[in-house]
C-alpha cells in the first residue's frame, strides 16, 4: 500500500549517489526514523506502511526524480544480518562501579560545559531544531525528532522542490539531498521498527531555565573565605599540588575536572589545608604593626573581620556577683555561666566580683574548668577584694591589643580597699571596650556617697595609656566613659528600693512569677538614672527578675535576721555605646547558687565591630598559659572520674539467687 503522495514504506535498503550529482548525505542503516514530507501541492502528510519489496518502492521513487539525475544513481542492496548475540557481563568490582559513576559523573559536567557538542540521547531535552546535526554522533531520538518537526511543519512542505521546475545543476543537487535525507530516515525509521519500539522525544513546553554551573552549595559554604589579594589561588587551583592522598580530595577534584573552578573560592578555602592560602610575597611585605588603614590583608582590617564575623556582631557575655568574701564556690558553674536559653555561647566572658574569696587563683581556675578548651583568660585584674576575669574564644586572641587597666579607690582610708572600682580597656579589631566593675558605698539612704562614688570613678580612672583612642574627637577628659566605643559598668550599685518590708513583700507575694514593675517603681537608680545624676549616656535592659539581695545563705528566702532588709536590686549592669551599637539580649539572675547573700546577675548583649589599623599595640595572642593548662586537666581528671564512679557503680550491683 502507498501513502497519499506516492511513497510505499520499505525497510532494508540503502541509496547512495555518485559524485557527480551534488551532495548527498550518508544513510546509516543501523539508524532508525521516521519523516514524512509534503509535496508542492500540499496533500497533506504522509503515512507509511510495511511494502511488498524493496524494488518496487525504489521504482516509485525513481519515477520522480528528472532524468538527469536518474542516470546518476546507482542501487545497492543489504544483505539482512543476523542479530547480534548479547554479551554477557562480567561482575564488576566495586571500584570498577565506583570509577564508572564517577565517569558518568564527569560526562555530564562536559556536557554541561562544551557547548559544540550534541545532546546525549539519554537525557539531554535541549531541542534538536536549533543545533545541526552532528556526522556520527546524532542520536535515533535526536533524528526523530527532526523529522517529526518536518511532518508537521507546513513550512517544511513550502520548501520542498518536489513540486517545482528543475532550475540548475544547484538546484537538482539540493533537491535530491533533501529526497536522499527523507528516504534515508525512511530507511533508518523501518530497520529500526523491527527492533524494540520507542517513544518519541518528549519537549518541554517551555524553554528550561538556564542551569548555573557554579555547583558549589551557598548553605555549604563557610563563613572563611579567601583574601581578594589571593583570588588568583584559582588558577593555582587547577595544578596538582605534591600530595599524595588515596582519597579523592579536593586537589584530585581540581585536578581531574570534576568540580567546577569557581568552587575553589566559594566553597575551598585552601587546596592543603582549611586555612586561607598565605602567598610568600604576602609572608614577606606583611608586618602587622605598622599596618595601613583597612589596607587588603590587615590583621584587623574589614576583610579578616568578615571572615570571622559575617554579620560583625560577637556575642558578649558580662557577669557581677558579689560573693560576700565566702570561702567555699558553688560545686557547678555552669548555670551560671553558661545558661541554656541562648543557642550558642558566647565570644567574651567577662565576670566581675565584689568581696571576692580568699584564694582568687581557685577562682579562676574554677572559671576556666567551665568555660573549657575553647576559652582562654585574655586579662584578669584585681584591686583588693574586687575582681575581674576576661575570657576569650581562643581563636581570636589574635585581634585583641594589649589590655589596659586602672583602679580607683572610694573610701576615705585608701589602704581599705573593699569599695572602688576596677576597669580594664582594650581594643578588638577597630573597636573599643571598656568594662568598669564598682562596689559602692552601702546603706538605705546613702545615694548621695554612690553618687560621688560614681563621679570620682569616671575622673579617676586613667585608660586609655599606650592603645589610641579610636575617636578622640569625642571624647573628654573629665569622664573615662567618652573615650571607648562600648563601655560596660557592673557591680554592686547598693540602690536600693525606696520602700518599707511589708509593701515589698506583699508586691513579690502577689507576683511569684516575674512581674516586678511595681518594684522598679520604687527603684533608686532608675530614679537617679531618669534625672541623669548618675550614668549619664547609659542605658539598662528591662528587667524581669527578682532582687538579688539580700538571701538568707542556701536558702531562697529573704533576710529573716533581726534586721530584716528589704530586698533590692543592688547588682546590675549598664552599658553605653558611642555609636549605638549595642543590643541587650537577656538580663536576668542566677538563683542557683546559694552560696552568698547575693544572687549573680548577667546580661547578654550583641555588640557590632568595625574593622580597625594594625598600627595599635596588639596582644599578639598572650594568654594566661598556666591557667588554660590547670584548668582543662582539671576538667578531664572530674570527667574521669565520675566515669569511674558509674563503672563502679555498676560492677557492685551483686544478683543474689535464692
Amino acid at each position: 500500500m502507498s501513502t497519499p503522495n506516492g511513497f510505499p514504506q520499505h525497510s532494508g535498503a540503502c541509496v547512495t549517489r555518485s559524485p557527480e550529482a551534488g551532495a548527498v548525505q550518508d544513510l546509516h542503516a543501523k539508524k532508525a526514523g521516521k519523516v514524512a514530507k509534503k509535496e508542492a501541492g500540499g496533500k497533506g502528510g504522509l503515512t507509511f506502511e510495511d511494502p511488498p519489496s524493496v524494488g518496487a518502492f525504489l521504482n516509485e521513487t525513481l519515477k520522480l526524480l528528472p532524468d538527469e539525475f536518474k542516470a546518476n544513481m546507482k542501487i545497492k542492496s543489504l544483505t539482512p544480518r543476523p542479530p547480534r548475540k548479547p554479551q554477557l557481563e562480567r561482575a564488576a568490582s566495586l571500584d570498577e562501579k565506583s570509577w564508572r559513576r564517577w565517569r558518568r559523573f564527569r560526562t555530564s559536567q562536559e556536557s554541561l560545559t562544551d557547548s559544540n557538542e550534541t545532546s546525549s540521547s539519554n537525557g539531554s531535552l535541549q531541542e534538536a531544531s536549533l543545533s545541526p546535526p552532528v556526522r556520527g554522533r546524532a542520536s535515533p531520538c535526536h533524528q526523530c525528532c527532526q523529522q517529526n518537526s518536518l511532518h508537521s511543519s507546513p513550512d517544511a512542505s513550502e520548501a520542498s522542490p518536489m513540486g517545482k521546475s528543475c532550475g540548475g545543476t544547484s538546484d537538482l543537487g539540493k533537491r535530491a539531498s533533501e529526497i536522499s535525507s527523507a528516504f534515508g530516515g525512511l530507511l533508518r525509521g523501518k530497520a529500526f521498527a523491527g527492533g524494540k519500539p520507542r517513544l518519541s522525544q518528549i519537549m518541554p513546553a517551555r524553554p528550561l531555565p538556564p542551569m548555573e554551573l557554579n555547583v558549589a552549595s551557598h548553605t555549604l559554604r563557610t563563613a572563611n573565605k579567601i583574601d581578594s589579594d589571593c583570588m588568583d589561588y584559582r588558577h593555582y587551583s587547577r595544578h596538582r599540588f605534591g600530595r599524595v592522598s588515596s582519597s579523592l580530595s579536593d586537589t584530585r577534584l581540581h585536578g581531574n575536572g570534576v568540580v567546577y573552578d569557581s568552587c575553589s573560592t566559594d566553597s575551598m578555602k585552601s587546596t592543603l589545608s582549611l586555612l586561607a592560602p598565605i602567598r610568600p610575597k604576602d609572608v614577606r611585605r606583611r608586618s602587622y604593626l605598622d599596618g595601613s588603614l583597612l589596607a587588603n590583608g590587615a590583621l584587623l582590617g574589614a576583610e579578616e573581620l568578615s571572615r570571622y564575623f559575617p554579620d560583625r556582631n560577637i556575642g558578649i557575655f558580662v557577669a557581677t556577683w558579689n560573693m560576700q568574701g565566702q570561702k567555699e564556690l558553688p560545686e557547678n558553674l555552669g548555670d551560671f555561666l553558661l545558661p541554656t536559653d541562648p543557642d550558642y555561647a558566647q565570644d567574651l566572658y567577662v565576670i566581675g566580683v565584689q568581696e571576692g574569696c580568699p584564694d582568687r587563683r581557685e577562682w579562676e581556675i574554677r572559671l576556666q574548668e567551665t568555660l573549657g578548651p575553647h576559652y582562654v583568660m585574655l586579662y584578669a585584674a584585681a584591686h583588693g577584694v574586687l575582681y575581674m576575669s576576661v575570657f576569650i574564644r581562643r581563636d581570636l586572641v589574635w585581634f585583641c591589643s594589649e589590655v589596659e587597666y586602672a583602679t580607683v579607690t572610694t573610701r576615705i582610708v585608701s589602704q581599705i580597699k573593699t569599695k572602688g572600682a576596677l576597669g580594664v580597656g582594650f581594643t578588638f579589631f577597630g573597636t573599643s571596650f571598656l568594662f568598669i566593675t564598682s562596689h559602692f558605698t552601702s546603706g538605705d539612704s546613702k545615694v548621695n556617697e554612690r553618687k560621688l562614688d560614681y563621679n570620682k570613678t569616671i575622673q579617676a580612672l586613667t585608660l586609655p595609656r599606650n592603645v589610641p583612642d579610636t575617636n578622640p574627637y569625642r571624647s573628654s577628659s573629665s569622664d573615662v566613659t567618652t573615650r571607648f566605643d562600648e563601655v560596660f559598668w557592673f557591680g554592686d550599685f547598693n540602690f536600693r528600693l525606696n520602700k518599707d518590708r511589708e509593701t515589698v513583700d506583699s508586691i513579690l507575694n502577689q507576683n511569684p512569677e516575674a512581674d516586678v514593675s511595681k518594684l522598679l517603681a520604687y527603684d533608686q537608680l532608675t530614679s537617679e538614672m531618669s534625672r541623669g545624676s548618675i550614668f549619664k549616656g547609659f542605658q539598662e535592659a528591662d528587667i524581669h527578675f527578682r532582687p538579688s539581695y539580700k538571701f538568707d545563705i542556701g536558702k531562697d528566702s529573704y533576710d529573716t535576721t533581726s534586721k530584716q532588709r528589704t530586698p533590692s536590686y543592688t547588682d546590675r549592669v549598664v552599658y553605653r555605646s558611642r555609636y549605638g551599637d549595642i543590643l541587650a539580649v537577656k538580663y536576668s539572675s542566677c538563683p542557683v547558687i546559694k552560696t552568698s547573700d547575693h544572687r549573680p546577675v548577667f546580661a547578654l548583649f550583641r555588640v557590632k565591630v568595625r574593622p580597625g589599623r594594625d598600627n595599635i599595640p596588639l596582644a599578639a595572642g598572650q594568654f594566661d598559659r598556666e591557667l588554660y593548662l590547670i584548668g582543662i586537666k582539671r576538667r578531664f581528671t572530674k570527667k574521669l572520674e565520675k566515669h569511674q564512679e558509674q563503672n563502679d557503680q555498676k560492677s557492685s550491683s551483686v544478683c543474689s539467687i535464692s
